[in-house]
């Protein structure tokens, strides 16, 4: 791969703010719901859940957020079970974690004020230089560089970077061109020009070179190398985590426990597991607990695409004839649960998902394997 194009070339650097700005006036998003004010708390919130989320995705939840929490610092009085609540459904739950702490240290630390500095904004749980590069610019208007995933492939593009992008000098390399680029002034339709660029033209995968304001000075288009740039990301297969899930129900309820850390369903509520592939006498051992359990069925599996593995778990559901009810003591948090409030409640994606459907189809009793017990 031919050598990338100076980022410094006076007549190619200063063209290409102007370039994006104008673009971004006839042909960019204006209408997203976070674009309607510059107040920093609805930017800040819209930028966290877009990390690593489609705006059509993020839009709902962001609407959801912001109706019942309008302030940062209603945010931050809100229990952190509601939070996830809100959050249930959108994935990387660090980042409702994240948001609720960095709620509670802009109340306490700046008063309920967001800082406009961007090395302030660095100091949030969950804020990055990106994240914060792009808060200050739309709810500051400072003149701060940003490179989160978009951005990141337009620059490479431009100046054909040669190379993975995580690779730590590509990193480095990528943040000096980005900050030689911002402009001084319309930093916001600058930034927002350069997000939409990234999501609706350089894309990944069939970029539209023909129509891009940029294609005459980027350095991939001219040779031919926008199909190999960026390098493709080098993978491992993910590894597989086997577990067994309960489906401990009883007349229209299920029983939750709340997962408690460290790990990606940090304080939600979920199915009762354990981590093995067939844990079929601790699931009946369970069930006994609270009564006398009617039938037990390997019910399905389940499986789900985290960052780093891959989970499959056996499901098993057990119908309990009658229910006790004793305390289980302060080390597991636990609750029963009306199928009918699934919905709304502080639940992986594909739990919630999992609880709806048993609500709506009611297969309890379809499987391939009911056993009746006689315990």
């Amino acid at each position: 791969m031919s050598e990338s194009v100076s980022v410094l070339d006076p007549a190619r650097r200063d063209d290409f703010a102007p370039t994006v700005i104008t673009w971004h006036q006839h042909r960019g998003r204006h209408d997203l719901p976070w674009q309607r004010s510059r107040d920093p708390y609805r930017i800040w919130l819209s930028e966290i859940m877009l990390q690593q989320t489609q705006v059509a995705t993020v839009i709902p939840y962001f609407e959801r957020f912001v109706t019942q929490f309008p302030s940062v610092t209603e945010l931050a009085a809100a229990p952190l079970e509601r939070v996830l609540e809100l959050w249930s459904g959108l994935g990387y739950y660090s980042r409702a974690r994240n948001l609720h702490a960095a709620a509670c240290l802009i109340a306490s630390r700046f008063q309920g004020v967001f800082p406009s500095e961007v090395s302030a904004l660095e100091t949030l749980p969950g804020v990055g230089r990106s994240t914060a590069g792009a808060i200050a610019a739309f709810g500051f208007g400072v003149s701060a560089p940003i490179l989160d995933a978009n951005v990141k492939r337009v620059l490479a593009r431009w100046v054909a970077l040669d190379g993975p992008l995580e690779a730590s000098a590509n990193q480095t390399k990528l943040w000096e061109i980005a900050s030689e680029l911002v402009p001084r002034a319309g930093v916001q339709a600058y930034t927002q020009g350069l997000m939409d660029l990234g999501a609706l033209v350089c894309r990944a995968r069939d970029p539209d070179c023909p129509i891009c304001p940029l294609n005459r000075g980027c350095a991939a288009y001219a040779q031919g190398l926008t199909a190999q740039i960026p390098a493709a990301k080098s993978t491992r297969p993910k590894a597989r985590r086997r577990a067994t899930l309960l489906v401990l129900h009883h007349h229209g309820s299920i029983l939750l426990r709340r997962r408690v850390g460290p790990g990606v369903w940090e304080g939600l509520w979920s199915l009762p597991q354990w981590d093995a592939p067939d844990a079929r006498d601790e699931a009946i051992a369970c069930a006994r607990h609270y009564g006398k359990p009617d039938t037990i069925l390997r019910w399905r599996s389940l499986e789900h695409e985290f960052t780093h593995y891959r989970l499959e778990a056996d499901i098993y559901a057990i119908d309990l004839a009658g229910r006790i009810h004793e305390e289980r003591g302060a080390k597991v948090a636990e609750l029963w649960i009306d199928l009918a409030q699934a919905q709304g409640a502080a639940l992986p994606a594909p739990i919630k998902r999992l609880l709806i459907g048993l609500y709506r189809a009611s297969p309890m009793h379809r499987g391939d394997a009911q056993v009746h017990l006689n315990p």
